[in-house]
């Protein structure tokens, strides 16, 4: 994520932005876990309040919650109980370790020219097979939201044809409507992949 005031906007609201009414995104959620096999290896890129991540663990997966931002990163370790590790994406340096990740509403920050070195080290950070699950806020252009928040906002073309070219395969790229935390109707891409 970009030290500016995305960065900026999670350590300073760290607590409510972890404590707020949010439902699990249990559909997508049950669905990525039913392609890794029981007690799998999952990465969590951009854990946030570490939501998934407990789910997750309840579910008996060996789940590795990450966030870039440390006050984030504070609060997901008392819901969950467990280390979180501060990690940009882009420090991500695992060979063959993971049986999946998760990225949702996480990579959406990641600045577009950074996009195809980040999704080459999960693809790395995957075994054979592995499966990623990520979520975008759709758009064609990258910019700021009201909160000062960088965002890609990419086609879905845009990131088809950046995932089929980085040799992903059986890609799959969802769109359905929804909301987010400044509560404006957002059109949501939700990316399937394997490595």
């Amino acid at each position: 994520m970009p030290r500016d005031t995305t960065s900026a906007f999670y350590e300073e609201n760290a607590e409510t932005y972890a404590n707020r009414a949010r439902s699990l995104p249990k559909q997508q959620l049950d669905a990525f876990l039913a392609r890794i096999a029981p007690g799998g290896a999952i990465l969590e890129l951009g854990c946030g309040g570490g939501q998934d991540s407990a789910y997750m663990l309840s579910q008996g997966f060996d789940a590795t919650p990450t966030d870039g931002s440390a006050e984030l990163a504070r609060q997901a370790e008392a819901l969950i109980g467990r280390p979180v590790k501060v990690m940009l994406f882009q420090e991500l340096d695992a060979d063959s370790a993971f049986d999946g990740v998760w990225a949702h509403a996480s990579l959406l920050h990641v600045p577009r020219a950074e996009l195809p070195d980040v999704f080459a080290r999960i693809r790395r950070a995957l075994k054979i097979g592995g499966s990623l699950h990520a979520s975008f806020k759709a758009g064609e252009a990258e910019g700021y939201d009201g909160f000062g928040r960088y965002y890609n906002y990419p086609s879905a073309d845009w990131l088809s044809a950046l995932l089929t070219e980085d040799g992903w395969r059986h890609l799959a790229i969802a769109e359905h409507d929804g909301g987010g935390y400044d509560g404006k109707p957002t059109r949501w891409l939700t990316v399937n992949a394997q490595r």
